[in-house]
């Protein structure tokens, strides 16, 4: 990919950003943790950061940043907290839904009335919808909503119906929070903080204008209006599939630093090591560990660049290539999983205490690891099939 001097620096100074930020995030981990959501603190540095604003448009005072930038800042982030890395992951995914995929009268409802809206969302449609004039009235409940404590819209999967009462497409709707009530349901063993709670809808209205269909918008046919070429042409599905890849990337990189700096002092129990740094088998282990995020940073970049180049073109993206990026971002988060496997083995039981951060790591890895979007054994098999010529598909989601 051949990026401009401009797109790098801008790269560049929001990854410092998200850097400078990490003595904050590892402060604050311990807590966000037992609270189950993001401190204030740490929403506020994001915010003057302007880290929630990197695919908002720029007409609204975000920065069309490319998706490079959103998962190399998730990356950076993660290696201070993995459940901010992951907010800040879906906020700026829902929010270049919003952006993307909804008309403009939509966006400025969102955008334009509040230049620090925060979009958080969930795609399966649990709900049901009764077609009336200008729009839909939904019921539902939706499953489980990263930053739901901190957003102020919700993209929401909804079935639609006719006025006959038939389910005759798929959509999401675009639905403020103020109309929503949340359950908190979030009691889990890792990413702890994101506070992925049940958002409900009762009887609520969603206008035409703030519905997309989702058959449609995987095709490219949208309300929206954008330029021949940018950040909102970007291709749908592959960009869902990367976007969280690159919490689990920064994951694998806080816990190599971590055994890496502890090795030094360590010994190994029952053996004359005094120091792990001293064994073979631990630099071998080592090794293999950071080998292993190296390859998941590439697919991840690789994956990053295939959608960015063909946001520079128009938003055309062959399907081969894109079944390819959701298998590198699966694979990547195959590569995290397995190298912090290998990372815990060095540190040894002690990895496990509650004052140990490596603990934290791995409950984050292990829960994010397993979204059903970036799947490693779903992507692989819808790229494979691609491959072999199976005409079989087993999602729309390529």
């Amino acid at each position: 990919m051949t990026t401009t001097g401009t797109t790098a620096s801008t790269n560049a100074e929001f990854v410092s950003r998200a850097a400078a930020l990490q003595p904050l995030l590892r402060e604050h981990a311990p807590r966000i943790d037992a609270d189950r959501r993001l401190t204030d603190e740490v929403i506020d540095a994001l915010a003057d950061a302007g880290l929630f604003k990197l695919t908002m448009p720029r007409r609204f005072g975000g920065h069309e940043a490319d998706m490079r930038t959103l998962v190399d800042v998730s990356a950076e982030l993660a290696e201070g907290d993995g459940s901010t890395s992951w907010v800040v992951a879906v906020v700026n995914t829902c929010n270049w839904l919003a952006a993307a995929l909804f008309p403009l009268q939509a966006q400025e409802e969102v955008f334009g009335a509040d230049p620090d809206a925060r979009v958080t969302g969930v795609f399966g449609p649990t709900a049901t919808t009764r077609k009336v004039e200008g729009g839909w009235r939904t019921t539902g409940r939706w499953y489980y909503n990263s930053g739901a404590w901190h957003s102020s819209w919700a993209v929401l999967g909804i079935p639609l119906t006719d006025e006959d009462g038939e389910v005759v497409d798929q959509a999401m709707a675009l639905v403020p929070r103020t109309d929503l009530e949340m359950q908190d349901v979030w009691h889990v063993a890792g990413m702890r903080g994101t506070g992925s709670n049940c958002l409900i809808a009762e009887d609520v209205f969603v206008p035409e204008h703030r519905v997309v269909s989702v058959p449609r918008a995987l095709g490219g046919e949208v309300p929206a209006t954008h330029g021949e070429t940018g950040l909102f042409r970007s291709p749908l599905s592959p960009l869902l599939a990367l976007g969280l890849a690159g919490p689990q990337v920064g994951l694998g990189r806080a816990a190599l630093k971590l055994v890496s700096e502890k090795a030094a002092s360590k010994p190994i129990s029952y053996t004359y090591y005094e120091s792990q740094v001293d064994s073979v088998a631990v630099q071998l282990q080592i090794a293999e560990a950071a080998m292993k995020i190296d390859t998941a940073q590439l697919h991840v970049h690789r994956a990053a660049a295939d959608i960015d180049e063909a946001a520079a073109r128009g938003g055309e993206l062959d399907v081969l290539t894109r079944a390819r990026v959701r298998a590198d971002s699966g694979h990547a988060i195959k590569n995290v999983l397995e190298s912090i496997n290998t990372l815990l083995n060095v540190h040894g039981g002690g990895a496990f205490a509650d004052s140990n951060p490596l603990q934290r790591i791995w409950r984050d890895a292990s829960t994010a690891g397993r979204h059903a979007v970036s799947t490693p054994a779903v992507g692989m098999e819808i790229y494979g099939k691609l491959l072999l010529g199976v005409e079989e598909r087993i999602t729309p989601f390529v």
